[in-house]
């Protein structure tokens, strides 16, 4: 689920904000659909979750969030087809990663 989409905050950063609304939260299979989603994009993504900030291309960061139900994730990026990289991802946690 998404909230409010920030376009462009500033310092050349797209930043939208993601909830977790799946049961098991983001755990392996859902963090390789992130990083095969993230991938795909040129540029930097990070992944905020409260005060710790990861590479959204990488799994293993990805999954050292533990990301549970309900968690509000914050994503950035640079890249130059943010619109397009915010509403695949929109749609990924909107179909709760397939889980249910």
């Amino acid at each position: 689920m998404s909230e409010k989409s920030e376009s462009e905050n500033g310092s050349g950063l797209h930043t939208f904000t993601l909830e977790v609304s799946n049961k098991m939260g983001v755990h392996a299979r859902p963090a390789a659909m992130i990083v095969r989603i993230t991938s795909r994009y040129e540029g930097d993504i990070w992944i905020t979750k409260e005060d710790e900030k990861i590479n959204a291309k990488s799994i293993m960061g990805i999954m050292m969030l533990a990301a549970a139900k309900g968690t509000k994730l914050i994503i950035e990026t640079n890249c130059e087809k943010a619109e397009e990289f915010e509403l695949e991802m929109t749609e990924l946690f909107a179909a709760r990663f397939q889980d249910e």
